[in-house]
């Protein structure tokens, strides 16, 4: 027994140490809106996206940056970008009304592939599986979930009519335009608020998670084989751990709450393989090197999201003020 319990502490302290080596390199953008769309291609293309009709994109790892302006859209909030190489890129703003915009020439210029100017249209997440198969997700219409796909690489969008009707008082988060995944023929994505719900394949679950208030609930979730990991919080309470993150098993459909929880409210989170995850919200980034079981605090720098290198190994996170950040391994 003795032994045993050795192991366990060493294994603590193995673990503790492996993420404390971890650290984010801040680089300069040049400029100070809160940016929350990011795509990574590979390990030197970055786009990302957000306030003020930001668009931003680099081809050097972030050495550099290249700041795109778009006609009519200087005012946009673009809360979601999703990008292909260095010339094609898609980008999501939330409202009034509400568009997505694509490129195919590096942000010269840009189509508007979509828009609707419904009341009460709001667009919170885009996700792409491959580079023609798409999905955006919006606060609910008439109390149903705003859904649309894509099957041409975003030229067109065809709004989903067949939608999950949503409670009172619930709706999706635009923190980090990662509260909806698809992975093969399954599609999942995280409500918040007074609910709070996973929705996936015509089924719904609900999330042990803090919510019953506008600022709680689930903001962000990732998938990785058999295993989802759903981040969130209360945004109005950064450093409060209360049902900020619980793990799924997809096959049994068993929730589990993490030994060590994040260190505040997180609004995203990626896995990066069967065992590394990375989380980050307003007051800080966390990673796990057992699936989400426990996590370790790796800076207090505040970031809305992270994202991987689709083609590569480079994790960077995008917040406020311009801000971007690189993990440094």
């Amino acid at each position: 027994m003795k032994r045993i319990k050795l192991l366990l502490i060493a294994l603590n302290v193995m673990l503790i140490s492996i993420c404390t080596a971890q650290k984010i390199e801040l680089l300069s953008t040049g400029v100070k809106s809160s940016l929350r769309g990011l795509s990574v291609v590979n390990d030197n293309i970055i786009w990302a996206s957000g306030s003020n009709g930001t668009v931003l994109k680099s081809t050097n790892a972030g050495i550099t940056w290249q700041q795109i302006i778009i006609p009519n859209f200087e005012k946009r909030d673009f809360r979601d970008i999703e990008a292909f190489d260095s010339n094609t890129a898609i980008i999501m703003s939330i409202a009034e009304p509400a568009h997505i915009l694509k490129t195919t020439d590096g942000g010269k210029n840009w189509n508007i592939v979509f828009a609707d100017s419904t009341k009460g249209m709001f667009l919170d997440a885009m996700y792409f599986k491959d580079a023609k198969n798409g999905i955006v997700v919006g606060d609910p219409i008439n109390n149903k979930a705003f859904i649309a796909t894509t099957s041409n690489a975003g030229k067109t969008w065809i709004i989903n009519n067949n939608t999950p009707e949503l409670a009172n008082g619930e709706a999706f988060f635009a923190s980090s335009g990662s509260n909806i995944f698809l992975q093969k023929a399954n599609i999942f994505f995280v409500s918040g608020g007074k609910q709070s719900n996973l929705y996936f394949n015509n089924k719904k679950l609900e999330i042990p998670i803090n919510k019953g208030l506008e600022s709680t609930g689930a903001n962000s979730i990732s998938v990785f084989k058999n295993t989802a990991i759903i981040v969130g919080g209360d945004f109005t309470k950064d450093s409060s751990t209360t049902g900020n993150c619980i793990l799924l098993n997809l096959k049994t459909k068993q929730f589990t709450t993490p030994t060590t929880l994040p260190t505040g409210y997180r609004s995203c989170v990626i896995q990066l393989n069967k065992k590394q995850a990375v989380t980050c919200g307003i007051n800080g980034v966390d990673l796990s090197n057992d699936s989400g079981m426990n996590w370790s605090n790796i800076s207090k720098e505040g970031f809305h999201v992270v994202a991987k290198a689709e083609k590569g190994k480079a994790v960077y996170f995008a917040g406020s003020k311009g801000r971007i950040g690189k993990l440094i391994y």
